[in-house]
């Protein structure tokens, strides 16, 4: 066992690397993925310096492994973080409080206004076309709408 921890070569390292990797497929969450990196790294360092004593490579694997790991984690933490555009890609939001004029009338509680240059369908009671009516709420592409 001595023997072969004291001839590790590059290709173990690699070898080892690509089994963490094929592990973390079958759904680590992404820690298995930073610790296959890590033993990758550590084997491109034994081809660079061949003569690298053994203990090293296991410490250098060691603090590769905890550093890759609290980088995964803080990029983890860093994509929980609420948007400063929570509206964007929801164009029907940016239309909530504005009052708008009823284009088709509102017919079973279904019509539409115009916003912009496209046609928007409502929900709302039925009101006749022409109507002042305020957009109070989206309900996915459906805007919720009042009579002002």
């Amino acid at each position: 066992m001595w023997d072969y921890l004291q001839h590790l070569s590059f290709w173990d390292w690699l070898a080892f690397g690509s089994l963490l990797l094929i592990l973390e497929v079958f759904g680590a969450g992404g820690y298995l993925l930073w610790t296959g990196i890590a033993a990758a790294i550590v084997g491109l360092l034994v081809y660079l310096f061949p003569a690298l004593p053994w203990a090293w490579q296991f410490l250098l694997f060691g603090c590769l492994s905890i550093l890759t790991a609290v980088y995964w984690w803080q990029r983890q933490q860093a994509a929980g973080k609420p948007s400063d555009q929570p509206g964007l890609n929801q164009r029907g939001s940016e239309f909530v409080g504005r009052t708008f004029v009823l284009h088709d009338a509102i017919v079973g509680g279904r019509g539409k206004i115009k916003a912009g240059d496209s046609l928007w369908l409502v929900s709302g009671k039925d009101l006749p076309a022409g109507s002042q009516v305020r957009v109070t709420g989206l309900e996915g592409v459906v805007l919720q709408v009042e009579e002002v």
